[in-house]
Order: structure tokens, then C-alpha cells, then sequence
């Protein structure tokens, strides 16, 4: 049991890869696609069952890490495998390895060309979205970082809608292009610490922040340009993965042409690995210059809340509604984080999650309506909750979260993020004017623009007559379906009625 626990992480790396090199040769040798599905199941299952492991520990000192693994890796670089989780990371953990069979699932009926590969890109993704999260060595996390690129493009360019191509490159040359600046300033920190130091340089995040604290390496002074250029490299990398307005163009269309499988986790835990970026290095490793820039990531969420909103309004195509609605959400979360209260920093977290569960069972949701009528056009539907009472049911419920309706998950985390912003003093206050309560009431009109578009989405297509000849043979929710959308419905209640659950994010 102890080596389980002392290679845990790496295990739950390690196992989904197993798993694809397994489902590749039982492809070759047996040749047979129905029981790949049930093997992926399989290695999912069993990466979450592995990951729930975790409870078992108690909570890391503040400071320091769980299940923490050193591994030197290539001696003349000094990149080592050193991987952790603490409160923020925690979470996030457990949240991509609960998605991940949920994903499987989503896509057992309906994927139908290349299914080998289609599952081997989901095991592959989840083990690089797992080393996002768990990496503290710089050169480590930029490897898994971008290596997630790699099976999101595929799925979404291969098993996506009609304009794939289009929404894999975009996506794509976004993500890339920012990650390479990130590059640019991981190698510069390694020169830097060797120089100020004195000793040997490093990638890992320990040692720079340890440096950093004792003071035996600065921005100050005449470093404090390079501080703001290497600052900036890392918030463009994660900005652009958030995504963060005017970087979010790339969203839209990755959401509508992705496999319900790619939206799914897209939307659940691709997004967070930008905020997670955000909270793990920008404010570790260059904490006065994230004070000094805040007021320009508070107001570009501002912007994305009300602009997200009111574009979402007027889509016509459910899953591209639900898209923006995330830009909206993530502004939301980038408003907590640089508010540097408890409460802005907490909400922040809870709303990471909180949007990982309730959107993910959104386009879920969207999913199942397109296997039935191939369409997402609102203007297709009409009276759906007539025939398919069930699905219309959970449909509401999870809007409701999603609209941030008390005693769903949705309330808590922007509920906080509010009070965070209220209290923050990050913007300053001058004799005429208080900019901290000034930017909350603008992102509060945010949440009141999520209730009109999201409650006039539901409107338009479950009540009222059944318009369309088309829909009024269409089959409620399977028990596979409903299957999938339980534990989500609990969670988006559990989380509602219990928050204390989710502990402090740093």
C-alpha cells in the first residue's frame, strides 16, 4: 500500500497511456472495435476509482504538497519528474478523472468511424491534462501542457462536425503560439536563477519560489522589466487557454465542431488548466506584478462576462450558446483570482468546478438531442419537454445551475467572487469613487444576462406546442443516458447545499 500511495501520481499518469497501448494492440492482434469501448471504460474506472485514493491522506501543511515525487530525469538540463497536488490542484484532479468515463460513455453510440484511435486519443488526453495539474518542475508542466494540444486537435479535426478542420487549426495555432512564449520565459527563469543564485539552474517550481522568498532572486530594481516580460509570456500562454476575451475566438468553434466527448472535457477541464496556469505560476512565481497588472485582467473579465452574455443571446445554435456562456463563467473566475481576497480566491475554485460539472452535463445534454434530430438550431425545437419530459427536466435543472440558482453549485462560487471583488482593494479607491465595487456591480449584470439568454434558450425549446413534425416521434433518455446524468445532478445539488466541502484553494 505504501508504494501505491508514494507513486500515486504518477500511476494515475501512467495508467490511462497503459491503457492506449493496450487498446492499440488488442486493435492489431484481435481486431475487434466493440471491446474497445469497454476497455477504455475500463482504464477510466479505474483511474478514478485510484484518484479517490486521495481522500484517504490528510490535507497537505500550507505551503506544501501531497504525494510528492522527485525523480531526477535528464542531468544536464536538470528537468525533473517532481509532481504534487495541494488544495487547487486537488480538485482539479479528481474533477478530470470523474469527466473522463463520463466522456467514454457520452460516445458509445455514436462514434462510428476509427474508433480505436478515437479512444486512444481520450486516453492520451487525460494523461496529459492529469500531468498539467500535478507537475512542479516548469520544463515538465510546458511538456504536458502542450501535449494536450495534441489529441484535442485530432478529435475535434478527425470525429467534428462540418467546419472541423477549421476549429482544430484555430484552436490549434491559439494554444501553440501562446505556449511557445511561455517556452521563451521557462528557459529565461532557468538562466536567471543559475545567475542570481549562483547555483546551477532549475525548472523547478520549488526551488524558484524558495529563492524568491529568501531573497537570493529578485525582480527589483533592474530586473523589474524582465519580470513584467516573463510575467506577461506566462499570463498570454493561460489567458488564451481560459479563454480570456479578446484571446476566446478560438472557443466558439472548437465547442460546436468537437465530438460530444471533445466538448465535454473541453468545457469541464481543458479551460481550468488556464486558470489553474494563472494561480499556479503567474501568482507563485511573480506575485507583485500580478498585483500591478490586475486592473487589466479585471476589466478584460468584465468585458468577456458582458460580452459572452449578450453574444450568447442572440446564437441560434444551442451548443454555440452554451460556448459562450463559458467565456461569460471563465471571466467570472478570472475576476476572483485578481481580486487577491480569501473569498474571491475561494469563489474562483468553486466556480472552476462548479462550471466543469454543470457545463460539461450541458453539452451532455446538447449531445443527445443532436444524435436524435442532427440539428442544434433553436429554431428546430419547440415543445420538446412534451415528448421528452425527462430530458427536458434535467435540462432545466442543470440550467438553473448554470444561471446560479441557490442550493446549486452555480450560486456559491460567483456569490463569493462578488464578495471578493466588494472587498478587494486592488483597484483602488479615490475620494469620488470605490473601482473595486464599481467592477462588481458590472459583473453583476453579467449574471443577470446569463438568466435571460440561458432562461429564454429554454423558453424556445421545450415549452409551448410541438412545432415540428420531426419532434414529436423523438425517444425520451435512455437508462444509459439517464445513468450518465445522475451523478451530475448530484453533484450539482451536493455542492450547492454542502460548499464547506471544497476546502481552500491555496
Amino acid at each position: 500500500m505504501n508504494f501505491l500511495y508514494e507513486n500515486l501520481l504518477a500511476i494515475l499518469i501512467l495508467l490511462p497511456v497503459f491503457g492506449a497501448v493496450l487498446t492499440l494492440a488488442h486493435q492489431m492482434f484481435w481486431k475487434q472495435e466493440g471491446q474497445i469501448k469497454w476497455l477504455t471504460l475500463g482504464f477510466t474506472l479505474v483511474n478514478f476509482a485510484v484518484s479517490l485514493l486521495m481522500f484517504a491522506k490528510p490535507a497537505a501543511a500550507s505551503g506544501s504538497y501531497m504525494f510528492e515525487k522527485n525523480v531526477p530525469w535528464i542531468s544536464a538540463i536538470s528537468p525533473n519528474f517532481h509532481v504534487g497536488v495541494d488544495g487547487l490542484s486537488f480538485w482539479l484532479l479528481i474533477l478530470t478523472t470523474f469527466i473522463m468515463p463520463i466522456a467514454v460513455i457520452s460516445t458509445w453510440n455514436a462514434v462510428e468511424k476509427r474508433v480505436t484511435a478515437f479512444y486512444i486519443f481520450l486516453l492520451l488526453l487525460e494523461s496529459a491534462m492529469i500531468g498539467v495539474f500535478v507537475s512542479l518542475d516548469l520544463l515538465v508542466f510546458y511538456l504536458f501542457f502542450e501535449a494536450s494540444l495534441i489529441p484535442m486537435f485530432f478529435l475535434i479535426g478527425i470525429w467534428g462536425g462540418e467546419n472541423r478542420i477549421y476549429a482544430a487549426v484555430k484552436f490549434f495555432i491559439f494554444t501553440a503560439l501562446g505556449s511557445l512564449l511561455m517556452l521563451v520565459a521557462i528557459i529565461s527563469l532557468y538562466f536567471i536563477y543559475a545567475d542570481q543564485t549562483g547555483f546551477a539552474g532549475t525548472f523547478d517550481l520549488v526551488a524558484i519560489q524558495n529563492a524568491f522568498k529568501i531573497g537570493t532572486m529578485s525582480f527589483s530594481g533592474a530586473m523589474a522589466g524582465t519580470g513584467t516580460l516573463l510575467f506577461m509570456a506566462f499570463a498570454l500562454a493561460f489567458a488564451i487557454k481560459v479563454p480570456l476575451f479578446p484571446f476566446h475566438t478560438w472557443l466558439p468553434d472548437a465547442h460546436t465542431e468537437a465530438p460530444t466527448a471533445g466538448s465535454v472535457i473541453l468545457a469541464a477541464v481543458l479551460l481550468k488548466m488556464g486558470t489553474y496556469g494563472l494561480m499556479r505560476f503567474n501568482f507563485a512565481l511573480f506575485p507583485d506584478q500580478s498585483r500591478e497588472w490586475a486592473w487589466l485582467f479585471i476589466t478584460l473579465a468584465i468585458v468577456g462576462i458582458i460580452y459572452g452574455a449578450l453574444v450568447a443571446m442572440v446564437q441560434p445554435d444551442v451548443k454555440r450558446l452554451v460556448a459562450y456562456s463559458s467565456v461569460a463563467h471563465m471571466g467570472f473566475v478570472i475576476l476572483g483570482m485578481f481580486s487577491f481576497t480569501e473569498a474571491g480566491m475561494q469563489g474562483a475554485l468553486f466556480t472552476m468546478l462548479a462550471h466543469g460539472v454543470t457545463t460539461g452535463a450541458l453539452f451532455l445534454l446538447v449531445g443527445f438531442i443532436y444524435e436524435r434530430r442532427h440539428t442544434r438550431e433553436i429554431t428546430q425545437f419547440g415543445g420538446i419537454s412534451n415528448v421528452m419530459p425527462i430530458y427536458a427536466t434535467i435540462f432545466v435543472i442543470t440550467t438553473m445551475a448554470s444561471i446560479g440558482l441557490p442550493f446549486l453549485n452555480g450560486f456559491v462560487g460567483e456569490f463569493l467572487i462578488m464578495v471578493g471583488m466588494f472587498k478587494s482593494t486592488v483597484l483602488g479607491v479615490t475620494a469620488a469613487v470605490n473601482w473595486n465595487i464599481i467592477a462588481t456591480m458590472a459583473a453583476g449584470t453579467g449574471v443577470i444576462f446569463a438568466a435571460v439568454y440561458l432562461l429564454w434558450m429554454v423558453q424556445r425549446v421545450f415549452f409551448g406546442k410541438v412545432t415540428n413534425d420531426k419532434n414529436k416521434s423523438l425517444a425520451d433518455l435512455s437508462w444509459r443516458e439517464i445513468g450518465l446524468m445522475i451523478p451530475l445532478i448530484m453533484l450539482m445539488v451536493y455542492m450547492g447545499v454542502f460548499p464547506e466541502t471544497v476546502p481552500e484553494p491555496l
